[in-house]
């Protein structure tokens, strides 16, 4: 079974909110086997809401409404519905029964407009709310069902839990949902597609979905079947080929992050980190002590942003700096090892580089440096590797890019 959810409210259709209900609708639906194939924001418009409504359950059995249902006239969610379906509204005393008893247990008088939160929809449960004066609603006909719930998430998530769950057991046939997230580092996403888009295609059985971000990323399975076990079963021999063509690249298959990864296997290992960073200015060791428990293997670490603090406090070498500039292969090569010197670490991590916008004049010989150019390296007790990498965008971008490769470094030194 397929549901589409829709958020009612003008106010969601600005910068300062944001739909949370859809999430939590999304993940209750796919325990219960539903696919939600469509989302979607409505603002306050009789009409336009109306359309949507009629809309979405022309594509899917199961549509949920969240928001629009409170007692002041750009509550629109009641009159779009009977709109949609073509019913009318029924004044039902039950519900303003309740809500005047929760007015009075507040020691409040009840507005006179509450009572437009009393109407439900012909043919149509009423929904008792046990956190708020609006009740919600269950509408059942051939097409399938159509629920109305509040939009504070308190009460929409009682009454999911408390009302809708149960009579959705009773509607939604046998099905399971299994997922499984691949997440990869150091591939572009249209090289990632070109390998693996062979393989997934041929399935319409897990659904595969690729989504990107700066150095990292995530190739989504969801399978459906009648139990768990052949859900499972369809998403492991797709998501098995896609591993294999990926290799190495794949550092996490249950949707951890580098930086716990990392962490993980420095513990396995024994080994201890400690960084020294320019260009990433405390990034990757913020990202390392983002995970909890990093004391057992980070030592600590240096932001050596001008070239006086890398001879004085790091040790790097003067003549080097003027041979070859801060942003190069050579410097990020005596920061790692003074970094694990210092540190008596297993291992010594640097970055430096050129974060941007504006090139680097550099000193000297070593000529200017472009904005994206960055070093990072890896050094322990058999030597030091390091990498060149020429990362494009803005200067967050850049920075981020870095951190997530000086990671990616660590976890395959430590594999």
């Amino acid at each position: 079974m397929t549901a589409e959810i829709l958020a009612v409210g003008s106010e969601l259709l600005t910068p300062q909110r944001v739909d949370t209900n859809s999430l939590y609708l999304t993940q209750k639906l796919n325990e219960l086997g539903v696919e939600v194939t469509g989302k979607g924001i409505v603002g306050d418009d009789r009409a336009r809401l109306a359309e949507a409504i009629g809309e979405a359950r022309g594509r899917a059995p199961l549509v949920i409404l969240s928001g629009g249902l409170g007692p002041t006239e750009d509550d629109v969610t009641r009159d779009a519905a009977a709109t949609a379906l073509g019913r009318r509204l029924e004044f039902h005393q039950e519900a303003l029964d309740a809500m005047e008893a929760r007015f009075r247990a507040f020691g409040r008088p009840m507005a006179a407009i509450n009572r437009r939160q009393a109407y439900i929809l012909e043919g149509a449960e009423m929904l008792p709310n046990g956190r708020g004066t609006a009740p919600g609603q269950w509408y059942a006909d051939p097409k399938g069902v159509l629920m109305l719930l509040p939009g504070p998430p308190h009460e929409l998530q009682a009454m999911f839990e408390q009302q809708c769950i149960p009579r959705l057991k009773n509607v939604v046939p046998p099905q399971h949902i299994a997922t499984r997230q691949l997440r990869v580092a150091g591939m572009p996403e249209s090289d990632l597609d070109q390998l693996i888009a062979p393989i997934y295609t041929r399935y319409q059985n897990p659904a595969t979905t690729i989504l990107a971000a700066p150095g990292d990323i995530q190739v989504h399975f969801r399978g459906r079947g009648s139990t768990e076990a052949e859900a499972r079963a369809a998403v492991e021999e797709v998501s098995r080929q896609v591993e294999a063509a990926l290799g190495d690249r794949v550092y996490s298959r249950n949707g951890e992050s580098l930086e716990e990864v990392v962490g993980r296997l420095l513990q396995a290992r024994g080994a201890t980190l400690a960084v020294a960073e320019s260009c990433t200015g405390g990034l990757l060791a913020e990202r390392i002590t983002s995970v909890e428990g990093s004391s057992r293997y980070f030592a600590g670490g240096w932001v050596s942003y001008t070239n006086r603090f890398k001879i004085g406090r790091l040790g790097v070498k003067q003549q080097t700096l003027e041979a070859h500039g801060a942003v190069s292969p050579e410097v990020a090569r005596e920061m790692a090892e003074a970094a694990r010197s210092a540190a008596e670490t297993t291992l010594g991590v640097s970055v430096t580089g050129v974060a941007g916008p504006t090139p680097d004049a550099g000193p000297g010989a070593a000529g200017p440096k472009p904005a994206g150019l960055v070093y990072i390296a890896v050094a322990d007790a058999a030597g030091c590797q390091v990498q060149e990498r020429k990362f494009l965008g803005e200067r967050e971008r850049v920075r981020w890019q870095a951190s997530q490769v000086a990671l990616d470094l660590i976890r395959r030194k430590l594999g």
